[in-house]
């Protein structure tokens, strides 16, 4: 059978391919990683300091610290016969009778446990332990409540029973996963021994639920959606040593999934892309993430259509109000930091394609997704890439304005405010010898392994230039990705450019020496205006500067069909503030182009062009 090939994949790579790096973490891991060549640093070592990425983790910060605990736990409360202590009902997808009540819990479990990491707020540590204290309690009358021992959810475990008889599609699995995710998080952010308790608690009725279903009738269950189960339950393993959790997480291996991506063959059209992402680890995902990023990502790094994957390299049809669901490029960007772990940057192998595609949906559809004149970071379900858009206006049904405080709750919501506390993951990197810089953004990187601190100051995206300040003294080379939008890179170090290559997409190389306090690096990464065009109509292109893909404002005009934009009228307004841009329709028009990331909200936007002329 050729599940038993995917699960001696796992047993290798020890873990699902989205594993974080442990050096930081409060509870580490006890064991270690196979084929690992580089490493991202735990978020409890790197802070964002002011600039753009910064300005959405804030905004999430203070919805996390605003939210009401007790509504949140009202439906484990009501589902374990305890009280709910007069709370408000959530409407949305946590609404009482709404099926997968409770998947968003875990993600602010892991949003306040990654707030804690990263900027030592004690107020986001009290609200995660405080939650889990909670949870605690309703598993502890389980039983009583007329479940199985361990059981922990916002609905009953009958809706199991109906899923594993076929009578049901409720996505029972992926809910579940969300609350061990966050208790997990918890548990190695924090170091909360409640956390831990709940969650391997929750394991073992995920194995005694599992362990007693055929093969067959697993693989049954697995069509029905189920998240990250086999990547918690590999990262129990991680955590624990315990082999028990990685036979369980086995059990989640999809064969009709898996086979043909083993074999390279690209059959995502009409696949539910969320479902798949995060199964994937290993050659299945180095194979899965070529075919998305190459034949079914946008110019904002975002993917699938109505939630679904279409035919390869089907863009330009496919450019509606439904496309790029947030959650499918929270687990790209998961999926794409560990295949990175496995290649990193050496002499042989110095390609950027894992960090470039990093940083173009980070930087564009991410920040993009949030809304910045938000004071609570409200996240759109879909980014419409339809002539004449506006973010928060996609279909009703799939969330088709911005998130609310207490009325949407959608798995979107979800990812945004655990992705949004964690924007500083994969900025730096390390391997033996060097210190990796992957991404650029205003920030502080401890890296106390070496005794030293690297801060990294500058306007970017708006200027070309960053700064790396060493504070402390040690001994390391630096290994800098020079982004495939880039030409004529130039590095110094206090003021005298270095002789190193930096050629476009590789990583230029300082070798190994002692740095002393106060030494600064210079990186020049020179912009310029680019096409990204759809893979199945050439004529059809986003325009991108640098890292930046730009949309025009239409203001309230509506748009019917892609304008035509003369390439030789666009320039920018100012050099040295902002990204903003002026061109030229082909009808005589002048339109404005500013960043994706900040636009859209209040007007009528075009992301993709008909173009004449050239750049």
């Amino acid at each position: 059978m050729m599940h038993g090939i995917f699960a001696s994949c796992l047993a290798l790579a020890l873990t699902a391919p989205w594993a974080p790096l442990v050096a930081g973490q409060v509870a580490p891991i006890v064991t270690g990683d196979i084929g690992v060549v580089a490493h991202a640093f735990d978020i409890s070592q790197v802070t964002l300091n002011d600039g753009r990425v910064q300005e959405n983790q804030n905004r999430t910060l203070s919805y996390l610290k605003s939210v009401d605990t007790n509504r949140l736990l009202y439906n484990f409360r009501a589902t374990h016969k305890l009280s709910t202590n007069g709370a408000q009902r959530n409407g949305g997808w946590d609404a009482p009778d709404f099926p997968f009540r409770s998947h968003m819990q875990g993600h602010f479990l892991s949003a306040w446990s990654q707030c804690y990491a990263s900027l030592k707020d004690d107020e986001c540590r009290a609200r995660a332990t405080g939650f889990v204290a909670e949870l605690r309690k309703c598993q502890a009358n389980s039983q009583a409540a007329g479940f199985a021992a361990g059981y922990l959810s916002g609905f009953p475990e009958s809706e199991f029973d109906k899923v594993e008889n076929g009578q049901s599609t409720t996505v029972v699995y992926y809910a579940l996963h969300k609350t061990m995710a966050g208790l997990l998080d918890v548990w190695r952010n924090v170091g909360d021994d409640n956390a831990k308790t709940v969650l391997l608690n929750m394991a073992a009725w995920v194995d005694n639920r599992t362990g007693r279903l055929s093969y067959d009738k697993m693989q049954s269950v697995l069509n029905v959606e189920y998240g990250g189960m086999q990547d918690v339950l590999a990262e129990l393993y991680r955590q624990t040593g315990d082999q028990r959790w990685i036979k369980v997480a086995q059990r989640f291996d999809q064969a009709s999934t898996f086979d043909w991506l083993a074999r390279d063959e690209d059959r995502l059209n009409g696949n539910h892309a969320n479902t798949n992402i995060p199964k994937w680890y290993r050659d299945v995902a180095r194979n899965a993430w070529d075919m998305v990023i190459g034949a079914h990502s946008y110019a904002i790094g975002g993917n699938s259509q109505n939630e679904h994957f279409r035919a390869p390299n089907a863009i330009a049809g496919y450019l509606t109000k439904d496309t790029a669901e947030h959650c499918n490029t929270y687990n790209m960007l998961k999926l794409t930091r560990e295949l990175w772990t496995l290649e990193g940057a050496s002499a042989e192998n110095s390609n950027t394609r894992y960090m470039d595609f990093y940083e173009r949906a980070l930087m564009n559809h991410i920040l993009g997704a949030q809304d910045p004149h938000s004071a609570h970071g409200h996240i759109t379900y879909f980014s419409s890439l339809n002539p004449g858009a506006r973010k928060g206006l996609g279909p009703v049904w799939g969330g088709g304005t911005w998130s609310t405080d207490y009325d949407s709750f959608w798995c979107c919501q979800g990812s945004g405010v655990e992705q949004n506390t964690r924007l500083m993951d994969a900025i730096y990197g390390y391997d033996d010898a060097s210190l990796y810089v992957n991404l650029y953004a205003p920030s502080t990187l401890n890296w106390s392994q070496k005794g030293v601190r690297v801060t990294q100051s500058g306007d970017f995206p708006n200027v070309d230039t960053v700064t790396l300040t060493v504070s402390g003294t040690g001994t390391f080379g630096l290994k800098i990705r020079i982004p495939s939008w880039s030409q004529g890179a130039e590095v110094s170090i206090n003021g005298a450019k270095q002789n190193v290559a930096t050629a476009t997409g590789t990583y230029a190389q300082i070798p190994s020496r002692a740095w002393a306090n106060g030494d600064k690096v210079t990186i020049k990464l020179p912009m310029r205006l680019y096409l990204i065009k759809a893979n199945d109509d050439a004529s059809l292109a986003a325009i991108s500067y640098g890292p930046v893909v730009l949309i025009g404002n239409y203001g309230n005009s509506g748009v019917g069909s892609a304008p035509t934009i003369r390439l030789d009228t666009l320039k920018r307004s100012s050099s040295s503030s902002g990204l903003a841009f002026t061109g030229t329709t082909s009808d005589g028009k002048s339109v404005s182009l500013g960043p994706w990331y900040d636009g859209g909200k209040d007007f009528n936007y075009v992301t993709y062009w008909k173009y004449s002329g050239s750049l």
